[in-house]
């Protein structure tokens, strides 16, 4: 992608990677990937499988990911099994999805690097908007 003429790259389901990825376009997934995946957009096949941490502006996650997700705009699908913490701005789940993990507010995440004084209290309840 040296010249920018590519809008979006694809991994098909016959192609397995193991190694980190790192895009400036989109990125869709059908095969396996075991990595790290850093990108603008991520579109996740119902039969891939994502085996490290995920980074992008946007997510649509549909396959199943063993690992962390951190996107400021997240969707969740219902063919979705996702074992790690979710970190988002907007977050969409469908029901039926399979979440084991924590969910925390990229604002959150943030802030729980400087020190904190609310020794003893729980995790916010996740808020959804619709």
């Amino acid at each position: 992608m040296a010249q920018g003429n590519s809008t979006f790259s694809v991994i098909g389901s016959d192609v397995t990677i193991k190694g980190d990825i790192s895009a400036s376009a989109d990125l869709h997934v059908d095969g396996a990937i075991e990595g790290d995946i850093k990108c603008a957009s991520l579109v996740q096949g119902e039969s891939s499988v994502l085996t490290g941490a995920v980074i992008a502006e946007t997510a649509r996650m549909s396959g199943r990911v063993v690992g962390s997700i951190t996107a400021k705009e997240l969707v969740i699908l219902k063919s979705a099994q996702i074992e790690g913490d979710v970190h988002y701005d907007a977050l969409t789940i469908e029901q039926g999805a399979q979440v084991d993990g924590r969910f925390a507010p990229n604002a959150q995440r943030s802030a729980t690097r400087a020190p904190v004084s609310n020794a003893g209290e729980k995790d916010p309840p996740l808020q959804i908007a619709n």
